[in-house]
């Protein structure tokens, strides 16, 4: 996409922008007149746009022209695989929605490959983008994939191994493909376009049928040496409890995500279907039903505690898939989080719930493409 010193203007702009010239220098350590220079090119390539300067109303002093991402000049297909149904979405580059599809779901990468090559005129076409804007095509898929984003690496969900997933993918569409982790996907888009991005250091938990989490380091997403950070939804909270899919005992994945709540209602012989339905018996004074979420929320609210102690990030973002987490249960995890972490931490970090559709995760896979887009060398 561009040399390094345009790469590190665009990545500014990109995390903190609109930026006028001056502090675009200032945050990237390239002279005014390079920045002049540079700026005069990406604008001339369509990367960039001067914005208004109304856009800052907080600027003091003599208003200043920003530069702005220009989100016309590429747009990002992002398809989520870690649910039924496939989700796909179409998004500029600044993180707007322009379309969305769902599709049957599949294993069969070969299938899935198909799916997206089917959806991709459809999606551009209700936009009215021609297929040469397409600048590329992100996949969330629950599992590891490797440091180049073109291999599932494993995924038990789906049962991959090993698998070239990408070069399938761009072999039936014609379009560069990145994979990435379903949690990782999450929190890159709200670090480049959503409610983490004012933090270097933050982490995200997604919950909903299973749980998710990732993390972002001095404004880099860390992925661990195999790619498998931020896997606490298999950390052990009760050590010889249930059998968990991942082979090990007591996992969080046992204890506090949707699945495992309705399952131990099921169990108690609960009348409630949801976990809005085991709130609301909860709120009616049902002993099995507070127990039931006092019990999931203290393990998710424990497993986030060893989160912030661990990385003491300056931000962590608990994002709720379609409603899945009810009054009783935040306040139950909020309370385990403040019990079980430093005073000093707790005090210092920033904890906020966010109710999110299941399509954040073909969001996320998009912003992943649009980051590639961004960062790639020429050539």
């Amino acid at each position: 996409m561009a040399n390094p010193s345009k790469r590190s203007l665009l990545e500014a702009v990109t995390d903190h922008g609109p930026l006028s010239r001056s502090e675009l220098s200032a945050l990237t350590g390239l002279s005014k007149a390079a920045i002049t220079g540079l700026s005069r090119e990406l604008i001339q390539d369509g990367a960039l746009a001067e914005s208004d300067v109304a856009a800052a109303p907080a600027r003091q002093g003599r208003p200043s022209i920003l530069l702005t991402l220009n989100p016309s000049y590429g747009y990002f297909i992002g398809a989520s695989i870690v649910e039924e149904p496939v989700t796909l979405v179409l998004t500029d580059l600044q993180g707007a929605v322009l379309g969305q599809r769902s599709a049957p779901w599949s294993n069969d990468p070969r299938e899935i490959a198909e799916t997206i090559r089917q959806a991709v005129p459809h999606l551009l076409g209700g936009a009215g983008i021609p297929a040469d804007r397409l600048r590329g095509i992100g996949v969330a898929l629950s599992g590891l994939v490797n440091n180049d984003q073109d291999r599932c690496l494993h995924s038990a969900n789906l049962g991959w191994l090993d698998l070239p997933v990408a070069a399938v993918i761009a072999g039936a569409t014609g379009v560069p493909v990145f994979l990435e982790n379903d949690a990782n996907a999450v929190a890159t888009g709200e670090r480049l376009y959503g409610l983490a991005r004012d933090f270097r250091t933050f982490t995200t938990v997604t919950f909903g049928d299973s749980i998710g989490c990732a993390h972002y380091v001095d404004g880099a997403l860390y992925r661990g040496h195999g790619g498998g950070a931020g896997e606490i939804a298999h950390c052990t909270i009760e050590p010889g409890g249930l059998p968990c899919r991942c082979g090990k005992r007591g996992c969080l994945d046992t204890i506090a995500p949707r699945q495992a709540i309705l399952a131990q209602a099921r169990e108690r012989g609960l009348a409630a279907t949801t976990t809005a339905g085991i709130e609301a018996l909860a709120a009616q004074g049902n002993t099995d039903a507070i127990q039931i979420l006092h019990r999931a929320g203290g393990a998710l609210g424990l497993a986030i505690a060893h989160v912030i102690q661990i990385n003491n990030p300056e931000f962590v973002l608990v994002v709720d898939v379609d409603g899945a987490l009810g009054p009783l249960f935040r306040t139950v995890t909020q309370q385990a989080i403040e019990a079980n972490v430093l005073p000093r931490l707790a005090a210092s970090t920033q904890i906020r719930f966010h109710q999110a559709t299941r399509d954040l995760w073909a969001r996320g896979a998009a912003s992943i493409a649009a980051h590639k887009f961004l960062t790639r060398e020429e050539g």
